[in-house]
């Protein structure tokens, strides 16, 4: 417990000092407060980066091609068919909740909106995150307890916490038990990556393609609640036997993955 806490403070330590010192640097030399779209895509694109070599660096998580070289093709396309089944039910279930503040809306849109944002979101965040939270959060609070579910919560928990934004959590929280699930499973961070990548992707790509990206679900079906339900319906027809697929091909590969 006490190495997750550590990593957890670390994590964050690296976040708010390299996001605060690139928009510093970047404002200094523009001369101007303003903040702009280049500079968060940058602060998020270095933070992690500099996750990256920090965890790999001090050996917190262990590199390896045992499982990628176990050919878990299967495992990694339905990690992504998954990751397109969850979208609809996931925002249906945040609907019914009451609203959340997005306090992060516009420096995500601003993100999200430039096409060099997408590196990284898409690319860089899905695997600096993965090897934080799956590979060595999780790993360590898996060697706390014996229970794996309880170690699954709790790194779920501060997945969806770190993300600082109420608006994002209850969507965080669903997915940390997912990938976190995952990573039992196999003992590796390559079907979370690839979830992951998919779902950011699909966040970029929907924001870009969307008259209006943050609308209520009913918004894209005209206005009918029970089109919104059939949508909903639907998805599960894809995630549903996503998982049953992902329950009967997620394993361990003989000998180290890439985890922590």
């Amino acid at each position: 417990m006490k190495n997750a806490i550590i990593y957890l403070l670390v994590f964050l330590a690296v976040q708010i000092g390299i996001t605060n010192g690139v928009c510093y640097l970047w404002k200094t030399i523009a001369g101007s407060p303003d903040i702009t779209t280049m500079m968060l895509v940058v602060s998020m694109a270095a933070s992690a980066v500099v996750t990256l070599a920090v965890f790999l660096l001090a050996r917190w998580c262990v590199v390896s091609r045992s499982y990628v070289r176990s050919r878990p093709w299967g495992a990694l396309v339905w990690s992504v068919v998954a990751a397109i089944g969850a979208v609809v039910p996931s925002l249906w279930l945040q609907e019914q909740m009451p609203e959340l503040p997005n306090v992060s809306l516009n420096e995500l849109s601003m993100i999200l909106g430039n096409r060099w944002g997408y590196f990284a979101v898409g690319l860089l965040a899905p695997v600096a995150e993965e090897l934080v939270f799956r590979g060595a959060i999780l790993r360590s609070l898996l060697g706390w307890t014996g229970r794996h579910w309880l170690a699954i919560a709790i790194s779920a928990v501060l997945f969806a916490l770190v993300h600082g934004n109420p608006a994002q959590m209850p969507h965080a929280l669903l997915v940390g038990l997912l990938l976190g699930w995952m990573y039992w499973r196999t003992d590796s961070v390559v079907p979370g990556v690839a979830f992951h990548w998919a779902n950011n992707t699909i966040a970029y790509v929907g924001y870009n393609i969307l008259p209006v990206p943050d609308a209520p679900l009913a918004s894209y079906f005209g206005g009918s609640q029970q089109t919104v339900l059939m949508a909903v319906g639907f998805s599960l027809c894809i995630f549903i036997p996503a998982l049953i697929q992902l329950n009967l091909r997620l394993r361990k590969a003989q000998g180290p993955g890439l985890r922590g």
